[in-house]
């Protein structure tokens, strides 16, 4: 530097503080400054803030209703997975009543006790009561039976608790499991084999007298049963409940095995072991089927559109499915601000699409509005979030700002039901399936009713399901969850695992459950060709349509409740449906005369009844027995 010379004049300097000042406006507008954002000229809104979704913790006098024809829940300890076990034998389609009273437990011919059989919890004299109905021809289901003097009734001398067991293997040669074999639930995976401690308890039977059902890894009986008299005792050293709540509420560490593509009903194959329990020791077992229209399989076809190009490259798509007759959901993101993602494509163009594609028969849902990756670590927000002033900014692959997950809901469902006029936005998914604890209760702030955001997988089942507040324990929200069966992320392409996803599909089938596609539109290529490979694979036996008819058809379903009386002369069945519902199934041993239909349209084929319409109180009189 020559003498005399300054810092600020110097002109290689006066260049390099240049470039450092531009950097750092640069990086200031990486950070939001000077925003682009799309507005539509005389769009504003949601007018009204949304009122924040207030839990009222579930109580188990709510389910302490229905007749002895109901599998008895007796709740021995209040501070349990009950909440989740509930929720996972209404998915199932099995008539329960919940009660802490043992008295009125024993009244019914099946009883599930839960979750614990020991001394310190259950009063003395209940012990020779359950003895007594075992005895006279009733069944118990013991979750956890850990003593009070009942292991000679149970068969078994002793028994082990650990949480070291990761792998199940159910013997399929026994009455409860004969089609176990076949649909693929023999062989499951309930534990971390690396970390212990996440895993749930277990309980291990050195057993007597008793059959066992299942053993573990190490060959220790797991599931047993035993006839008693006239009657059967099973005991289960795996608590079902704890299981559906790792599932339901997204705490499994380590249980699955894959991410989605795959078979994985863990918590179905529980739920399906109690269902066939109850249905071959309830005399006049009426169970609900899982599948609309008494269809094997119900099929929902759903496409992410999250790419500048993704709305011109749905409409193949749809053009596809309307053609077919199939109604499928499209999860459109709100993009109006320019940022690290992508270009805005929710402008004028956009919504054109947007109402194209429901012209087209499809379903418009929500994928929020900057589909970001950490949507997980976004405050909440107030529920006051309006456009255009809500501009939420991703500044890199990983980090974002001026987001709420409040804003991410309303303001992209005000948007979308302003472009698309014909239906409310009643369905939801995040970008990146970033799905944080707060979102049940966001969902339903904002008037959400379905979401599909978490894999089959990682829920641990192939059925929908309730979510609870906070994924906690203690209270639901009216929101269901649908998860997603097969995407088309992970290699290979779809198109080459297409006898895989047609495989799936039929294995899934034979339990009644549920087949989400995802589908990425920002092209219309092979993915295309794979959604018209599978349609017409499966068209012969599943139901297929929206998120948002198969969730209106499945919360109808949920408040369904049925009785039964039987006489030597009749099957009286009792059925109180709140919401009207056609196309629901009730399953029997076999099909009976129909003696009084009561104005309902019944069909039966191998003990499956389907009815047409079904909405209030009905009665329904089948017979003999």
């Amino acid at each position: 530097m020559a003498r005399g010379a300054t810092l600020s004049n110097t002109p290689a300097l006066k260049t390099m503080l240049a470039k450092s000042v531009l950097g750092a406006a640069l990086a200031l507008c990486l950070l939001g400054c000077g925003k682009k954002v799309h507005t539509f000229e005389g769009v504003e809104g949601p007018a009204q803030a949304d009122v924040l979704f207030q839990p009222v913790n579930a109580n188990p006098s709510d389910y302490d209703t229905g007749q002895t024809s109901r599998l008895a829940i007796w709740l021995t300890r209040e501070d349990s997975n009950w909440l989740a076990l509930v929720s996972g034998l209404k998915s199932i389609g099995i008539p329960f009543r919940l009660t802490t009273d043992h008295t009125a437990a024993l009244t019914h011919d099946v009883i599930l006790v839960y979750p614990y059989i020991s001394g310190r919890d259950l009063p003395r004299q209940s012990f020779g009561a359950m003895q007594n109905h075992i005895r006279e021809g009733g069944t118990l289901i013991g979750t956890n039976v850990l003593g009070g003097g009942l292991q000679e009734v149970f068969g078994f001398e002793s028994v082990t608790e650990g949480k070291d067991q990761a792998f199940l293997t159910i013997d399929s040669g026994h009455d409860e499991t004969r089609d176990f074999r076949e649909q693929g639930l023999t062989a499951l995976k309930i534990g971390s084999e690396t970390n212990a401690a996440a895993n749930p308890g277990t309980n291990s039977y050195e057993v007597t007298t008793a059959a066992v059902l299942a053993r573990y890894e190490n060959g220790e009986a797991a599931i047993i049963k035993r006839d008693y008299g006239a009657g059967k005792v099973f005991a289960l050293g795996v608590d079902p409940g704890q299981l559906l709540a790792k599932g339901y509420n997204r705490r499994q560490q380590d249980i699955t095995d894959s991410y989605a593509n795959r078979y994985r009903p863990t918590i179905d194959a529980f739920l399906i072991l109690i269902e066939n329990i109850y249905r071959q020791n309830q005399t006049g077992a009426v169970t609900l089927g899982t599948v609309p229209d008494g269809k094997d399989l119900s099929v929902i076809l759903s496409h992410d559109v999250d790419y500048s190009q993704s709305l011109v490259n749905a409409i193949p798509y749809a053009a596809h499915q309307n053609e077919v007759g199939v109604q499928a959901t499209y999860f459109i993101q709100t993009k109006y601000v320019e940022d690290y993602n992508d270009k805005i494509f929710m402008n004028d163009e956009g919504a054109t699409y947007t109402q194209q594609l429901e012209a087209l028969g499809a379903e418009i849902a929500s994928h929020s509005v900057s589909h970001a990756v950490d949507l997980w670590d976004f405050p909440f927000g107030d529920g006051t979030e309006t456009y255009p002033d809500y501009r939420p900014f991703v500044q890199t692959k990983d980090k974002s700002q001026d987001g709420t997950i409040m804003g991410e809901l309303r303001v992209s469902k005000f948007l979308l039901e302003n472009f698309a006029q014909k239906e409310e936005v009643v369905s939801f998914r995040p970008g990146f399936l970033s799905n944080p604890q707060d979102m049940p209760q966001a969902l339903a702030s904002s008037g959400y009713k379905y979401s599909s955001s978490s894999t089959a997988n990682i829920s641990l089942t192939h059925l929908p399901f309730q979510l609870t507040y906070g994924r906690g324990f203690d209270a639901l929200t009216p929101v269901f969850e649908f998860p997603i069966t097969v995407e088309d992320e992970l290699p290979p392409k779809m198109i080459d695992r297409l006898d895989d996803a047609k495989l799936l599909a039929r294995q899934i089938a034979k339990i009644g459950g549920l087949y989400v596609v995802l589908t990425h539109t920002d092209a219309a290529d092979s993915r295309l060709d794979f959604q018209k490979a599978i349609v017409e694979d499966v068209r012969p036996y599943a139901w297929m349509g929206s998120l948002r008819q198969f969730g209106d058809w499945w919360t109808a379903r949920d408040q369904v409740s049925v009785d039964v009386a039987v006489s030597d002369d009749a099957i009286e069945i009792m059925l109180s449906a709140p919401v009207a519902l056609s196309g629901l199934t009730l399953e029997m041993d076999q099909c009976y005369e129909v003696v009084d239909a009561g104005g309902l349209d019944v069909s039966c084929e191998d003990g499956n009844y389907l009815l047409g319409s079904l909405s209030g109180q009905q009665r329904l009189v089948l017979g003999p027995k």
